[in-house]
């Protein structure tokens, strides 16, 4: 009897040796839409020279067919792959989870075809073009019990996750009084961004509005997260058409304000930089904390005669990618980012609303104080 439980316990302990050994299986994800030039990531991710194991990109939906042969022919992949819809796709290819890379406006299409399927769906910033259409994706995300997360470049910012802490956690910079948040570049057609790129993105029901919601949900999103996911009582934004000639049809330059009952957040967002930037100031009652880019920071605390220079490392991040948390959290080794959550991206939602309306009307649009209805 020994012997058999010892050679029980051995065999036991090996399993579980080979158990730990083993490679986690990779999630399957399908892409839907490839008009967005954020593709580019996954699809180095899944299919480049140092392709990760993570994920396991099953199946594409894009109706550009001439659009999906051009990155085939770039990334490697097969264009077995390709769907001409998402409903094919997800039927012929049965992936966990999606990623959307299409127009904005489409993001509330592809969590209605995917929810009710079970799939988990994570779309590019912002969640929607309008709050009312985050609202229908936010009930189906509910009664289909599906993760759906909104992606932006910033929250794999090492930085930004070290100021919050020194903020929010070690409180070392006192209450916080004023945020000013930065992010754009010098236009989405100075920087070459792609053509099927640049007809959604200046487009104002495909985008929802030009830079005042293509970086403007930045500083929403970062805001909310450092007010612990509290609605500011007002919103209130101007914006400029200061290269016409380029962007009829959209405005170019947008600046957002929020007022809280003790802080005050400043949202710029430009296609007008004469550089590309995402940085982010944080000011307390007692000091300071600054955000240069996903690593380099500044800092100056109480009794500093001067500020001094920090830097962040992945390890203050959540994850060094999107699309590895993804799949962490899927399989449920990991928790829920805050930055990517629903909740937080409901009021960013609510908050660009309130922008566009601003903006429209010149006058502040103020937010009821209750709680979002679910």
């Amino acid at each position: 009897m020994k012997f058999i439980a010892f050679s029980l316990t051995v065999l036991l302990i090996a399993a579980q040796l080979v158990n730990a050994q083993s490679p986690k299986k990779p999630l399957r994800v399908g892409i839907a839409g490839m008009a967005h030039d954020h593709v580019h990531g996954i699809l180095n991710k899944a299919f480049g020279k140092t392709a990760q194991t993570d994920i396991d990109i099953v199946g594409i939906a894009e109706p550009n067919r001439e659009l999906a042969e051009k990155l085939a022919k770039r990334h490697g992949f097969s264009m077995s792959l390709v769907y001409p819809t998402l409903a094919e796709m997800l039927d012929k290819t049965k992936p966990e989870a999606v990623t959307d890379f299409g127009p904005i406006v489409d993001h509330k299409k592809t969590v209605a075809v995917c929810a009710p399927r079970g799939i988990h769906v994570m779309v590019e910033k912002p969640l929607a073009t309008t709050f009312a259409d985050a609202k229908q994706m936010e009930v189906l995300a509910k009664k289909h019990t599906i993760q759906l997360l909104t992606n932006y470049e910033t929250t794999w910012y090492g930085s930004n996750h070290k100021a919050y802490a020194i903020a929010n956690t070690d409180k070392s910079i006192g209450d916080l009084r004023k945020i000013v948040v930065h992010d754009g570049h010098e236009g989405p057609k100075e920087i070459g961004v792609s053509k099927e790129f640049l007809n959604w993105l200046t487009d104002p029901v495909a985008n929802g509005a030009g830079a005042l919601f293509d970086f403007g949900c930045y500083g929403a999103n970062l805001s909310t997260w450092l007010m612990h996911n509290q609605r500011p009582l007002s919103v209130m934004a101007v914006t400029q058409q200061i290269k016409p000639d380029i962007y009829p049809k959209v405005d170019d330059e947008g600046t957002i304000v929020l007022t809280y009952p003790k802080t005050q957040t400043i949202i710029q967002g430009s296609w007008n930089w004469p550089f590309g930037r995402k940085d982010m100031e944080v000011y307390g009652q007692t000091g300071y904390v600054f955000t240069v880019d996903g690593t380099r920071m500044r800092i100056r605390l109480k009794g500093d005669k001067t500020e001094h220079p920090a830097e962040a490392t992945a390890a203050d991040a959540p994850a060094t990618d999107p699309f590895a948390y993804f799949a962490r959290l899927i399989h449920g080794e990991t928790k829920a980012d805050e930055l990517t959550s629903l909740e937080n991206n409901m009021i960013v939602m609510e908050i660009l609303d309130a922008a566009r309306q601003s903006a429209k009307t010149g006058k502040a649009v103020n937010l009821p104080q209750r709680a979002l209805v679910r």
